[in-house]
C-alpha cells in the first residue's frame, strides 16, 4: 500500500516536498516512480528511482528542478519540487514496481498511491 502526501497550494517559484510511505518489509526491492496528471491530460512520468536509490531518472520538464530520493529505512520515497511553475499543477501519484531498476512507463508499475494535489498559482 502506498500513501502519498505533501501536496498543496504554492506560488510560482516556490517549493514543495511530496512523500510516499509504503507498507511492507521489502521496500528496497521495489523501484519507485512519481507520475502526474493535469486536468484533461494523461498521466505522465515525472521521476523514478531504483530500489537502492543509486540510479534516478527525470522527465525533461522537471529536470534540474525536481529531485527524487528514498529512505529505505523509513519505507518512504520523496519528491522535492523547487522552482515550481503553473504548468506543474497536477495530481501527483507515487508508484512501485517489484524490480530493482527504475522504469519510466506507467504501464510497468504494479502499485499506485491515491495521489496528492499540487496547485501552483501564477
Amino acid at each position: 500500500q502506498l500513501q502519498a502526501s505533501g501536496g498543496g497550494l504554492v506560488q510560482a517559484g516556490g517549493s514543495l516536498r511530496l512523500s510516499c510511505a509504503a507498507s511492507g518489509r521489502t521496500f528496497s526491492t521495489y523501484a519507485m516512480g512519481w507520475f502526474r496528471q493535469a486536468p484533461g491530460k494523461e498521466r505522465e512520468f515525472a521521476a523514478a528511482i531504483s530500489g537502492s536509490g543509486g540510479t534516478r531518472s527525470y522527465a525533461d520538464s522537471v529536470m534540474g528542478r525536481f529531485t527524487i530520493s528514498r529512505d529505505n529505512a523509513k519505507n518512504t520515497v520523496y519528491l522535492q519540487m523547487n522552482s515550481l511553475k503553473p504548468e506543474d499543477t497536477a495530481v501527483y501519484y507515487c508508484a512501485a514496481v517489484s524490480k530493482s531498476e527504475y522504469y519510466t512507463s506507467k504501464g510497468d508499475y504494479d502499485y499506485w498511491g491515491q495521489g496528492t494535489l499540487v496547485t501552483v498559482s501564477s
